[in-house]
């Protein structure tokens, strides 16, 4: 009588777990990092040990880069462009603050002059944002 034996085969580990988590973690790791929020626009506030003041629920907030771009909802726009975002809000310009969010380095007639502007297009409240100093 024949008896089949079964044969020892060597033991040898299954990789397919180990593939399976590296593609889940490689997948985490780039829907995740799709959703940090940088705004590409790197400015450095000038530090301030003013008070802080209290937000209007109106704003329209200009960052002035260090090279003197202006950017609006992160997206470079022109001087022109600036008159063209004031005249949009003019309805509303006195119950409405322009935030200018301008670089430290940033040149100061840039600066007047984005603030000349929006006075002008009748914007009365107009603010400079800081950085609170460091104690």
């Amino acid at each position: 009588m024949g008896f089949l034996r079964k044969q020892n085969d060597e033991p040898r580990i299954d990789m397919t777990p180990m593939v399976d988590v590296v593609f889940l973690l490689l997948i985490f790791f780039m829907i995740s990092t799709t959703f940090v929020e940088s705004p590409g626009i790197s400015i450095k506030l000038p530090e301030t040990s003013a008070q802080t003041i209290d937000r209007e629920p109106k704003e329209i907030k200009i960052t002035l880069s260090r090279e003197g771009v202006i950017y609006y909802h992160n997206k470079k726009i022109s001087l022109d462009d600036f008159k063209g975002v004031l005249a949009e809000h003019q309805s509303d310009a006195k119950l409405t603050t322009v935030l200018l969010m301008a670089d430290q380095d940033s040149k100061h007639g840039k600066v007047v002059t984005l603030m000349d502007l929006a006075r002008d297009a009748g914007f009365t409240k107009l603010a400079i944002a800081t950085e609170q100093r460091k104690k």
